[in-house]
């Protein structure tokens, strides 16, 4: 396949993406004008197809993304030390809601889950220890290590405690925020089987975790208070063995596509981010709603820069309002701790070609594509509708993974230009943005959508990415599964004692 050397984003913008490493004095022709490098331009980064002048606005996406700090002639690089961001403080927004019309017919596609007793479906029937207090990692990483190697590892999908540091010495929020998520991998329908374990001196005791939980299934959800116990190991081992006798009777059966939930995420992202893998999400993501299906879009600061796009997609006002809220809420925190609401690319994002937080924003929410926004959660909080969801959370990759996987989320779309190995607690499936990414670090990308500006149409793409996603599903295991990646991370804001 023919790659280009450039791409002009949108026909408003007036600087064009770099598609291959671009010498001084290389020449490249837009609408009849020969525009020649003014200096070296690397791969990703933009370059300027008109003069501007010092304070001028630099468009990307048709939006945007910052004004320039010098004057620049055409065919000059734009990079974070010529651009400043335009982004201030909390902002009032108006309601001025757009209609989607998407025409995405429906396919009847499914694939192979778990029916749970509750009604939910799950994508992997694991067993997790989960902890309410970290003082027993110890003790879980044993029992887990234990029951790996008594069943070998047969007829589940994996077995796995997840440590974590909290749970007591918390306040307020942060100590809701713990149990919020612990209670949301308890209910997770991935998990075929959860084991409790407590200390029993913690500030999330374990019999008011149990109430909190609301409605389980005790065949499938137990408890181990290891001070009240003689031998925390012998009785967690009992207690794992029986969870295993029931989990290990599971079997997947055909569920149609609109079950799915999923979660999309970025991270390392890279001037082909907003080109090639978000964009794929956001066609993936109006395919699978327009199947009755879910998907999850979070990492609140990186929307700083395109929330009218987000809002004014509401489909009412109530949800414009509970946007606005998550927007300005989190710039609240950024502000309360003294930080700018707009200096979120990271070294790697700027190494990368992205340049300021609206930069990263315009790329970011394509993932989400063009849908309806049918929901906006609180950080923590489980889906309640279909359809494509806004959830509060920050950008860190591992918290923002751990918050999608916990509102219900049966997977990850992890789309990266520069490459992670992590994993959350459900599939956590990488998408590299660039060809060169997914050559190199196969055992971290599961699918490679720089095929994408090497010339294969983006439907083409999709339909083979829709395909696979299924297949993930159905239980075909992604790099952070055989590696065993598997972490959790929580939001923690406040006092610890």
């Amino acid at each position: 396949m023919k790659t280009t050397h450039y791409l002009r984003i949108n026909p408003a913008d007036n600087v064009a993406v770099a598609i291959l490493d671009l010498p001084k004095g290389k020449q490249v022709t837009l609408d009849g004008r020969t525009i020649t490098m003014q200096e070296y331009v690397p791969a990703g980064h933009k370059f300027t197809l008109t003069d501007l002048a010092e304070g001028d606005n630099v468009i990307k996406y048709g939006y945007p993304i910052g004004y320039t700090l010098v004057a620049l002639p055409q065919g000059s690089w734009v990079y974070e030390k010529n651009l400043h961001t335009n982004l201030a403080g909390v902002l009032e927004y108006s309601y001025r809601p757009v209609t989607v019309n998407l025409d995405i017919p429906r396919r009847n596609l499914t694939f192979q889950g778990y029916l749970r007793k509750n009604g939910e479906v799950g994508i992997r029937n694991e067993i997790w220890i989960i902890p309410t207090v970290g003082c027993v990692n110890g003790i879980i990483g044993r029992l887990a290590e234990a029951l790996r190697r008594e069943t070998g590892g047969k007829e589940i999908d994996d077995i796995v405690a997840y440590t974590h540091n909290y749970g007591c010495s918390q306040l307020g929020d942060d100590h809701e925020n713990t149990r919020k998520i612990l209670r949301d991998m308890v209910l997770h329908p991935n998990a075929g089987g959860v084991l409790v374990v407590g200390l029993g001196c913690e500030n999330n005791q374990p019999d008011l975790f149990r109430e909190y939980l609301g409605d389980y299934d005790p065949e499938r959800v137990r408890f181990m208070v290891a001070q009240q116990v003689d031998d925390e190991f012998e009785e967690g081992m009992r207690l794992l063995r029986e969870l295993y006798d029931v989990v290990s009777q599971d079997r997947r059966t055909e569920v149609p596509m609109s079950e799915l939930r999923v979660g999309l995420k970025c991270g390392g992202s890279d001037g082909f981010s907003g080109i090639t893998a978000n964009p794929l999400l956001g066609m993936f993501s109006d395919f699978l709603v327009a199947q009755g299906g879910t998907t999850v879009l979070t990492e609140v600061p990186e929307m700083f820069g395109a929330e009218t796009i987000l809002m004014n997609r509401c489909r009412n006002k109530q949800l414009f309002d509970q946007t606005v809220a998550l927007i300005n809420d989190f710039k609240e925190y950024f502000l309360s701790h003294g930080e700018p609401v707009g200096e979120n690319p990271s070294p790697g994002n700027k190494a990368g070609g992205i340049s300021t937080l609206e930069d990263k924003a315009l790329g970011c929410t394509q993932k989400c594509g063009k849908s309806y926004v049918e929901g906006v959660l609180p950080y923590g909080e489980r889906l309640q509708v279909r359809g494509l969801n806004l959830l509060s959370a920050p950008g860190n990759d591992l918290v923002a993974a751990t918050a999608l996987a916990s509102c219900g989320c049966h997977l990850v779309l992890f789309t990266t230009g520069r490459g992670t190995p992590f994993g959350t607690y459900v599939p956590t499936l990488k998408v590299s943005t660039n060809s060169s990414l997914a050559a190199r670090k196969p055992g971290w990308i599961d699918f490679n959508a720089g095929v994408i500006v090497e010339g294969e149409p983006m439907e083409e793409v999709c339909r083979r990415f829709t395909d696979y996603i299924l297949r993930v599903a159905s239980g075909e295991p992604v790099n952070n599964e055989e590696k065993g990646y598997k972490e959790i991370a929580i939001f923690k804001t406040g006092v610890t004692l």
